[in-house]
């Protein structure tokens, strides 16, 4: 029994959802698919959230243009034919979900809406299957994905999600599953997210619950490379990761799998294939166990649109463990995602995904213990197995903000 997960652009449109058909008719054995939202649909239901929390008219303008996002989806798939009546009660839910007054908690709101993406999504994939004579079940992973109330970020409850995937995927009727990535619900039914680009997460632990042969993530690139091909030239695809460095490249920031994959799979000895849609045939990455020491290029990770927040004490005081607890508790409770965080005796500089935050709001609460200096537009570079030569071609005609150098990894923060 095997796990595949294929992203948003790998559903983007008709023929590519057709593609994903050959690849997965050509598995013999049982398989459980998980499939995120189409495209760039996620950005989409943002959009939507915002429009309905904020009670602004253009909600309607925008669920028109999902809606219809997906009916072109749907004409190229199925033609005249028609299908069945899953997705239109999906868009009927969202109707329904859309004329109600919001709540006063815009996280709650949010994963309310935004687990429509990944619904369609899945049940446009199970109708064409069962109409291309490729019987599957559709699930709602809601049902048996639980976790706690944490709305945008939620934590899995491991022993209830082991018992019900264990019951809901049991293969006794089917040889195959098709259900959603990114989403679940809480015990009393409500639906949570797992943090955004979640699906690869979900593949990890319906893997590494139904202990399978291996998990395959499906992407628009060969298998890993040293980095992004679309910012860098010449890249090296990389064969082989230990589960050790692929946390690491992925904690970085690298996008090709979500940071939360590797522990399960990791704990259950179970190997994580990188593969490509494009060329289903060729071998991809593997990670895995791995005893032995592997030679490895320097590996470069961007992460983009970062913020630098420097916080010094108003009373010149040096910066403790104290001062350390309270704004690491702060943005917590902030969901403000940090990458980095360097301390000196005056300032603590820390490095954030926060460029779309209004940053003189969000840290008013600090600026009674803290001076507030910040920097926009910076981006974070990574560099895994560095060597002296590459550090000097990068830093060439740049703005070093921040930089940090242990023994594998090197971290430079720049403006270019």
């Amino acid at each position: 029994m095997k796990v595949y997960k294929f992203g948003g652009a790998s559903v983007k449109d008709a023929s590519a959802v057709k593609n994903v058909f050959e690849i997965i008719k050509s598995e013999p054995g049982n398989l459980a698919v998980v499939i995120s939202a189409m495209g760039e649909s996620t950005n989409l239901l943002e959009l939507l959230v915002k429009a309905y929390f904020d009670n602004n008219e253009k909600k309607w303008e925008i669920f028109n243009a999902f809606r219809g996002y997906h009916q072109e989806i749907i004409s190229g798939l199925f033609g005249e034919k028609g299908m069945s009546q899953g997705v239109y009660e999906l868009f009927t839910q969202m109707e329904y979900k859309l004329k109600s007054r919001p709540s006063y908690d815009y996280n709650f709101e949010y994963d309310q809406i935004i687990c429509f993406g990944e619904l369609v999504s899945t049940q446009i994939v199970s109708d064409y299957l069962n109409a291309a004579g490729h019987e599957n079940q559709w699930v709602d992973i809601r049902n048996s994905l639980k976790t706690d109330d944490t709305f945008r970020d939620a934590k899995v409850d491991w022993e209830w999600t082991d018992q019900l995937i264990k019951q809901e995927f049991n293969f006794n009727v089917t040889k195959l599953y098709i259900t959603q990535g990114f989403i679940g619900s809480t015990t009393t039914n409500l639906t949570t997210t797992l943090g955004r680009e979640g699906s690869d997460f979900t593949a990890a632990i319906i893997g590494s619950i139904l202990e399978t042969e291996n998990v395959s993530i499906w992407k628009d690139v060969p298998g890993i490379l040293s980095a992004d091909p679309k910012k860098m030239k010449d890249t090296v695809k990389i064969g082989e990761l230990s589960y050790k460095e692929a946390v690491e490249m992925t904690n970085s920031g690298a996008k090709v799998i979500h940071p939360k994959t590797m522990q399960p799979l990791h704990n259950k000895g179970i190997p994580l294939l990188v593969k490509s849609f494009v060329s289903p045939a060729d071998s991809g990455t593997v990670i895995h166990k791995i005893d032995h020491k592997i030679e490895l290029p320097p590996v470069f990770i961007l992460k983009e649109n970062q913020v630098l927040i420097t916080l010094s004490a108003k009373d010149f005081s040096i910066i403790s463990i104290n001062d350390i607890d309270r704004v690491v508790n702060f943005l917590i409770g902030k969901l403000i995602k940090v990458t980095l965080m360097q301390q000196s005796a005056i300032d603590l500089n820390i490095v954030a995904d926060a460029s779309g935050e209004d940053l003189n709001e969000v840290f008013g609460e600090l600026s009674e213990h803290y001076e507030i200096r910040y920097n926009t537009g910076l981006t974070l570079v990574t560099i895994r197995h560095y060597t002296e030569e590459v550090l000097d071609w990068m830093v060439k005609e740049k703005d070093i903000y921040l930089e940090q150098h242990s023994r594998l990894t090197a971290r430079m923060l720049i403006k270019e």
